[in-house]
């Protein structure tokens, strides 16, 4: 068997032949002319343009989106002069004009004075990573949401109010501005619980945050349930007065509502009772005090026959 030289391969056409086989696209720009002088032909069967059409930096800009962009290029521009090796995610104008997402990752290669020789790289495909990263997102904002809203009623939860309360009692003590406040309780809700049924019940919270959302007709008025079958409306820059005429507001709606409530002591359709509080904060107040002087307020009203209002500066 007579001896056959082995084929050598040099080694460029190994390394081209394997960065060729990757999903990932190589790619070299020379630094002094900012041209290509390299770029997988992987890049047509991802984003149609042919290997020849990538010429400069400036096609690469180009088919970029126009939000990414200006960032983008900066960015790698600066990390490239210092070189630093670096990334940037970025949406990719395709040939038929759609936009997928990239992750470029740049090596930076120099000189053996120093000086950058080239920029050479990966491009990969993270569409289906950011679309993933996008619902998760969408899922976190929905969570954060419902983490701040009471899942029977859909109003604002007690967490919701504590927070909302204390930015509102921050900006009362900078403007000197009223801050009121109205806690709302259900007459004789266990009555109508134990008669009605639990079932019954949760609808009638329902239908209560619905009437005391529509009584809470300013922006910036704060609905929330405050526990139980007890609610509480934050009025921003609202004085005694003008409090008192949106807690008789919303009594009156629940009123008019008519709904049944056969076991109530003071009257045939359900009542609300409620406690009304305003107060000019200083700077040493703190809000639990005006907080527990409202409940005060709510707990002589009940005290006093139920569906009726008790207010006090």
């Amino acid at each position: 068997m007579s001896d056959i030289p082995a084929v050598q391969v040099p080694d460029y056409a190994v390394y081209k032949t394997l960065l060729e086989s990757t999903k990932a696209i190589p790619w070299k720009i020379d630094w002094n002319t900012m041209q290509f002088a390299y770029i997988g032909p992987q890049i047509e069967q991802l984003l149609g343009w042919t290997p020849e059409s990538w010429v400069s930096v400036e096609d690469w800009a180009a088919r970029m989106h126009p939000e990414d962009r200006e960032w983008v290029v900066n960015f790698c521009v600066a990390q490239s002069q210092a070189g630093a090796d670096h990334e940037a995610d970025y949406r990719a104008l395709t040939s038929e004009g759609d936009y997928v997402w990239i992750r470029d990752v740049v090596h930076v290669v120099r000189k053996e004075n120093g000086d950058v020789d080239s920029l050479v790289g990966f491009m990969f495909d993270i569409s289906e990573r950011k679309k993933t990263e996008q619902k998760l997102m969408l899922l976190q904002k929905e969570l954060e949401e419902l983490s701040f809203k009471d899942g029977l009623t859909g109003v604002a939860n007690r967490r919701m109010f504590d927070s909302v309360m204390a930015v509102e009692w921050l900006n009362a003590q900078r403007t000197q501005q009223p801050l009121s406040l109205i806690l709302f309780d259900i007459d004789y809700f266990k009555q109508y619980n134990d008669h009605y049924g639990h079932i019954q019940g949760d609808e009638c919270l329902k239908e209560v945050a619905r009437l005391l959302s529509s009584g809470a007709t300013r922006t910036r008025d704060f609905l929330a349930r405050y526990g139980g079958e007890e609610f509480v409306l934050i009025l921003p820059e609202t004085d005694i007065d003008a409090a008192r005429k949106v807690a008789e507001r919303c009594r009156q709606l629940i009123f008019k509502a008519q709904i049944g409530h056969a076991q109530s002591a003071v009257s045939h359709v359900l009542t609300i009772s409620l406690g009304v509080g305003s107060i000019l904060p200083s700077r040493s107040d703190e809000a639990t005090p005006f907080i527990e002087k409202v409940d005060k307020m709510l707990y002589q009203a009940k005290q006093e026959g139920r569906n009726r209002i008790m207010a006090g500066a």
